[in-house]
């Protein structure tokens, strides 16, 4: 009975055995999964603490950027109604290409009446010269006339002078001595009248010299403002063709044929997008280390991180996109919450990368300035 006892015990002690082995086993590959882990994360914290050490604090980046550029306008400088469009949108134009010609009849009658204007000045100019020659000799003639009055004069006065001795003896009639006084009066009157037109005649001629001495004909006044108004003429006939003032890309264009433009108005814009550049706006704790000069890397959506712009920080704005917006916030209110600040920097791209891989004005872009070099 004890051995049948025995026997039948057995069996049931070995699946205890088993299990305590089963669960012995699992312990301790959980013990080795938690220590991987363990050594995992320690190898992981380690790394990232080599990467801190390494790069961390040696750049700022943000994809807070976008592509700008000097757009020019293009706006017509006289009035008119447009005569031509030579451009199209999307078109690449050359600076000193023209884009849109204005009807030019009146200008060019315009330019015609200053044509005939200045051929009048410069006659009349001419003229001045000739009237100078006359005069001159007006007053040699007033000379003359001056030297015979003055003859005439001392005539007088001898012939009166011997009468005047001969009256008292009786040998002159009173009649002849009358005769000789009023000669003499004559005389002296004809010698101031002679006087007198010689000086009008000096003055007419030092009014005619004064002018045209001491200047060439074309340097002459009224010849000059004769000539300046045939410039503006045909400055303002150049003017009705329009030409594009920079290097770019047609866009904005709101002009047709037909159309009575005004000056200033905008016609189409220009975008110079060989010259663009790239706004990136910056966390304003990002930007203790960012200087003028810092090399940037930057990728654009359009191309993808395949395509690596380079490029130089020009430098940062003179305040936040906040502080020149339209409605700049005010926090003078009780239930001010602080916000962190975003700072343009403006960041000049490689030309020669421009030319490979054209950008547009407002396409996004991704910025990484490198600030390693900063202390």
């Amino acid at each position: 009975m004890s051995n049948t006892a025995t026997l039948s015990k057995a069996p049931a002690a070995e699946p205890a055995g088993a299990a305590s082995r089963q669960a012995a086993t699992a312990r301790a590959r959980r013990t080795r999964l938690l220590t991987w882990l363990a050594v995992a994360v320690l190898v992981a914290v380690a790394l990232y603490g080599a990467w801190w050490l390494m790069f961390a604090g040696k750049s700022v980046s943000t994809d807070n950027a976008y592509v700008g550029a000097e757009v020019a306008q293009v706006t017509p400088l006289v009035a008119g109604p447009v005569a031509k469009v030579l451009v199209r949108e999307t078109q690449l134009v050359k600076a000193g290409d023209p884009l849109v010609t204005l009807d030019d009849s009146d200008a060019r009658i315009l330019v015609e009446q200053a044509q005939a204007a200045l051929g009048q000045a410069e006659r009349k100019v001419r003229g001045y010269a000739a009237s100078d020659t006359a005069l001159a000799g007006q007053v040699s003639a007033r000379d003359a006339d001056i030297a015979r009055a003055r003859s005439d004069l001392e005539r007088a006065r001898t012939d009166l002078a011997r009468r005047q001795a001969l009256a008292a003896s009786g040998a002159v009639s009173g009649d002849e001595l009358t005769d000789a006084r009023n000669k003499f009066a004559q005389a002296q009157a004809e010698l101031a009248q002679a006087t007198a037109a010689r000086q009008a005649a000096r003055g007419s001629r030092e009014a005619n010299r004064v002018l045209i001495s001491g200047v060439s004909l074309e340097q002459n006044p009224e010849v000059a403002a004769a000539k300046a108004r045939l410039d503006a003429a045909q400055l303002a006939l150049e003017r009705t063709v329009i030409k594009a003032p920079v290097d770019g890309i047609v866009s904005k264009k709101q002009v047709e044929v037909g159309q009575q433009v005004a000056v200033g108005v905008p016609l189409m814009a220009i975008v110079p997008a060989a010259e663009a550049y790239v706004d990136a706006n910056f966390k304003e704790v990002q930007l203790k280390k960012v200087r003028p000069g810092e090399p940037v890397i930057l990728t654009s959506d359009l191309y993808g991180s395949g395509v690596k712009f380079h490029g130089r920080v020009r430098g940062l704005s003179g305040g936040t996109g906040a502080a020149f917006s339209l409605i700049p916030a005010q926090n003078a209110s009780g239930n001010w919450i602080k916000v962190v600040q975003r700072l343009p920097v403006r960041i000049d791209l490689d030309p020669k990368e421009l030319a490979q891989h054209p950008l547009r004005v407002g396409l996004s872009m991704k910025a990484k300035v490198d600030i390693s070099g900063v202390r």
